[in-house]
């Protein structure tokens, strides 16, 4: 079974005078984990929308199991035993597990049949690899972890040979990014070829065989991961040296911007995700609050923000309350100085469908800089979009593209470059660099630390705990929807991890 799963030979691609990628040649041997990372916008994914029927090459060839392979269609490629997990989740969310796995692969004319088929082969299936999943969930019911592993098994039993995953723990908690290598190992032990395709160099370092490396729409190298450095990827990724640690001086905290007192918050089901939470941030700090997801920092920060109603409970922004068990105004918010990135850029922080330069002014649009008279000021509107698309590096470099053709990464940079930009007294940031890549990490790292600097005051969540321990002044710990614990940012991992899993040392008086 030696030789190479997948040859890529000469694959060019261009979408209009964008080159997304340049003469790329790469071989996956068969039965491995292939890392394929770069920079957001490198052509990762491009690449790999190719290789499965998405995009066409301009020109190029594949080779599958050293074979030429037409791969005009999707069906092309699953014919030729290759699936695919998508960053978004392809499922149809009011549909059971077993009905979206047979989707389009019903096989019968009797559904009835064709699910009873599916099920014992999902059976067999979650034994085999450990995908244990309810076949009559609805997916609309199930965590995100749960949801990928059903992308997974729609894959396999397709019969796929090889299957890519594109950037698949960015919606993920690390515990449930540590199944999912689980799951890739036992996928590779039973022979089948995995090609990942990430920015996160844990990711790589972990799991990985082998890693191949795209800048700019090349390919500048490949290596075998036990002979490479997390250093050596990060600069090949991005062409330079890149500080994988945060630098900062001590905090000069001033005097309370933020404060919260008793704040408890159900969500749509009535269930109470925040628990009498009380804490304060001030100017020229930042604030981290750790926890697993799910342990109601989501809850917490929309009530703060505005866009959750709590039950009871108060907030003070600069010592005036916001209106939160009632009707309290995003936009009125944002007025009083509090800019807020959410968790879920998609759905919440960008409406998609909009150019970029319209969603860098969403919710400021009424500000005087971009209205002439009672019209929206369209030459000043784009002229700041430039502004803001080299200051924050955005790429491609285009106000006027729609902002569902940017990578992820991309995306969460217009939603930064919106609120940063506005000079808030505080910033309420949900997950800053959630499927953004290393160089972008370390610069939206640097623009945080710069507004703490500056006087500002900064709330901060994200699941990743190397990220709070870097930048926070001050870590609040929350499980099931209570502030366990605060702690500096010496304290370790370990000692997070305890207080996030809700093991609460007695400490002495």
């Amino acid at each position: 079974m030696a030789g190479p799963a997948i040859e890529l030979i000469g694959i060019n691609k261009s979408f209009g005078t964008v080159r997304a990628n340049r003469d790329i040649n790469l071989e996956v041997e068969r039965g491995t984990i292939h890392g394929i990372i770069g920079e957001n916008g490198a052509g990762k994914s491009t690449l790999m929308s190719i290789l499965y029927g998405f995009y066409q090459a301009d020109s190029g060839e594949i080779r599958i199991g050293g074979k030429t392979a037409s791969i005009r269609t999707p069906n092309d490629a699953i014919a030729g035993g290759i699936g695919m997990v998508h960053q978004h989740f392809m499922l149809v969310e009011n549909f059971t597990v077993v009905e979206n796995i047979i989707l389009g692969a019903e096989g019968e004319p009797l559904l009835k049949r064709s699910i009873g088929k599916a099920r014992s082969e999902l059976q067999r299936l979650e034994r085999e690899y450990g995908l244990d999943v309810d076949p009559d969930a609805v997916i609309e019911d199930l965590a995100v972890g749960l949801q990928q592993r059903v992308e997974i098994l729609k894959a396999l039993y397709r019969g796929a040979e090889i299957l890519i995953l594109d950037e698949p723990t960015g919606v993920l908690t690390p515990a449930e990014a540590d199944h999912l290598f689980r799951i890739l190992r036992m996928l590779k032990d039973q022979g089948k070829t995995v090609v990942l395709i990430t920015h996160k160099l844990r990711e790589i370092m972990a799991v990985t065989d082998t890693v191949s490396v795209m800048r700019q729409g090349t390919m500048v190298a490949t290596r075998r991961t036990a002979e490479t450095t997390v250093e050596e990827l990060a600069e090949l990724m991005v062409g330079r040296r890149v500080l994988l640690h945060v630098e900062k001086g001590k905090a000069s905290p001033g005097p309370v911007k933020l404060a919260v007192s008793g704040l408890t918050v159900r969500d749509q089901r009535g269930v109470v995700m925040v628990d009498n939470v009380s804490f304060e941030v001030r100017a020229g700090e930042i604030v981290g609050i750790a926890g697993v997801a799910g342990n109601g920092q989501s809850e917490l920060i929309e009530a703060i923000a505005g866009t959750r109603r709590a039950q009871s409970g108060a907030v003070m922004l600069d010592g005036k309350a916001i209106d939160v068990t009632g009707h309290a105004d995003p936009g009125d918010l944002r007025d009083r100085g509090l800019a807020h990135v959410p968790e879920d850029r998609h759905h919440v922080g960008l409406v998609l469908a909009f150019e970029e330069a319209e969603n860098s002014i969403l919710g400021y649009h009424d500000k005087p800089q971009f209205l002439k008279g009672p019209l929206l000021d369209v030459e000043a509107i784009h002229a700041d979009a430039r502004d803001k698309i080299e200051k924050y590096d955005i790429r491609p470099p285009n106000d006027r593209l729609r902002t569902a053709n940017f990578s992820g990464g991309n995306q969460q940079k217009i939603v930064l470059a919106r609120e940063m930009e506005q000079d808030p007294g505080v910033l309420v940031v949900g997950q800053p660099t959630r499927g953004v890549d290393v160089g972008a990490i370390e610069f939206i790292h640097k623009r945080l630390i710069a507004m703490r600097d500056a006087g500002k005051a900064v709330l901060l969540i994200s699941v990743e705990l190397d990220e709070i321990r870097s930048l926070s002044d001050r870590i609040l710990v929350m499980f099931a929807g209570r502030v366990v614990g605060e702690r500096g940012p010496e304290a370790s991992e370990g000692e997070l991890g305890l207080l996030m899993a809700g093991v609460v040392k007695q400490e002495a008086a």
